[in-house]
This record gives C-alpha cells, structure tokens and sequence, in this order.
C-alpha cells in the first residue's frame, strides 16, 4: 500500500533510508523546518536551511521516486529571541513562493514562554495574511498539555482562522480529543520516547476515529525510526481494520490535507 509521512525531516536522513522508504510504499513526505540540535548563529543560517528544504532534499528524495515537500519556519526552540526571529520571519516570504513549499511550519511553543507567544503570534499573522497552510508543534512531555491549550486559545481568537488549513501535531492522549473538538487536523507523531508508539497511536484511531487524523515517524536526528508509519499499518492490519481505513489515515487524509496548498501537486504513482 502506498503511503505519506507529512512529517519527517529528511535532512537528517541517509539515501539508505530514502530507499527503504520507497521500497515500502512511500510515494511523498512532507519536510518541516525545526531544531537542527544546536541554535544557529544567524540568520543566513536560516536562509541555507531553507535552501536545503526547498532545492537538495527534493532532488535527494526524488531519486528514489518519493515527492518531497517542504514546510518553512522558525522553530519553538530558537524562538526565544524575538528580534532574531524576525529576521528570520522576513526570510519566509521567498521561499513561501517556490515549488512544493506547503506553508508555514513546524512552528508553536517549546516552554510555553512569553517571548515564543510573542513569536508565533508573529508567524500566525504572517501565515493568515498570505492564506498559508500552518503545521503546530507541541510541547514535549510535561509542557504538552499546557502548551497545546495556549496554542488554541491563541487560534480561537482570531476570527482569521481556517481550522481545516491547520495541523496541531505530536498529539497524545490528553491532547488528541481537545484538537479534534476544535476542528483541527490532528497529527499523531510515532516517536520512540517523547511522542507515540504505533499500539498507542492504533488505540487513539480507534477511539477517535480516522477523520482528520494525520500519522507521521517525525523522524530526525535523534532515535526514530523512519519506517514507522508502516509498522503503524501493520499494527492495524493485525487488529483487524480494513484496507480502506489504514489507507485513508496513511495516504487520502495527508493527501486531502496537503492538497490545501496553492503550491501542491501530485501525481498518484498509479497515474506516472
């Protein structure tokens, strides 16, 4: 079966992987900018990253046959410093205009502080202004619950919003039903120790039901594990739910949702 993982950063991945993934059904992913494991020194190196995103990752990912898109923004971690975020938040229109770019993400609250409230109301105004599609981080582990309220009281307050243009992600049990209530997509992150294991995130699907469900591996620099969206379908198909259902959380929800963007296009693989 084919499938999408809207969120996993490729930069941070080898062409092994890449291979891998095709070789087990991946069609496209979807590259959020984020943390790189240290702050960066300016914000050229901001400008490069994007650059990376948006011109070698897709070239990369290509040659295994897998559509890359990209998401660009500034981090919750190097959100902190205010002024230096605007200087980065000046460089997103650019890159907001080329090719595959989705929107604008991953962006949200890393310790829920004022100075990464005062960015992301930046980023958010930006982001309805040009009618961008938005991608949300949320907290890891204590912060998760707080954070993620702020980030939709922060939404519900502005009468701009689109909710289905929105993704709140590394959703977890306490979270999942608050996204979903609002009208959100809701992103479930199968990561081995701060997010979900693919039995927790079959448990949520089947309570919550597949409807704006998007799954994702997150995979990055530290221990994840590319493949996990297709463990995730195995743990389904084992449980009993049918082809139709894995199919619509795995490839129709992520495809419906991208499809937002003026800057998507798809080809479905059976079609090429």
């Amino acid at each position: 079966m084919y499938f999408f993982d809207p969120h996993i950063h490729v930069a941070s991945r080898t062409t092994d992987e890449l291979k891998a993934l095709a070789k087990a059904g991946c069609v496209a992913v979807g590259e959020p900018a984020f943390w790189m494991g240290f702050d960066r020194s300016g914000a050229n190196s901001f400008y490069d990253y994007f650059r990376q995103l948006t011109e070698w990752e897709r070239k990369r990912a290509a040659n295994y046959g897998i559509r890359h898109y990209a998401w660009v923004g500034i981090n919750a971690k190097e959100a902190e410093n205010v002024a230096f975020a605007r200087e980065v938040i000046a460089l997103l229109p650019e890159f907001l205009e080329r090719p595959d770019v989705l929107g604008i993400g991953e962006i949200g609250l890393n310790k829920n502080t004022r100075n990464e409230v005062a960015t992301l109301l930046e980023l958010i105004d930006l982001a309805l202004k040009r009618d961008e599609l938005m991608l949300f981080h949320t907290p890891h582990l204590e912060d998760k619950y707080a954070g993620t309220r702020m980030i939709l009281d922060i939404l519900r307050g502005d009468p701009r919003v689109d909710r289905n243009r929105i993704c709140i992600d590394h959703c977890e049990e306490h979270t999942i039903r608050l996204v979903l209530d609002e009208g959100y997509w809701a992103g479930i992150t199968l990561y081995p120790t701060t997010k979900a294991s693919p039995q927790r995130a079959a448990d949520m699907i089947e309570r919550y039901g597949a409807e704006r469900i998007l799954v994702n591996s997150s995979a990055d620099w530290g221990p994840s594990d590319p493949l996990a969206v297709p463990e995730l379908m195995f743990v389904l198909r084992s449980r009993g739910h049918s082809t139709a259902t894995i199919r619509q959380i795995v490839y129709d929800n992520p495809l419906g949702f991208f499809n937002q963007s003026r800057n998507f296009s798809f080809t479905p693989p059976e079609d090429r």
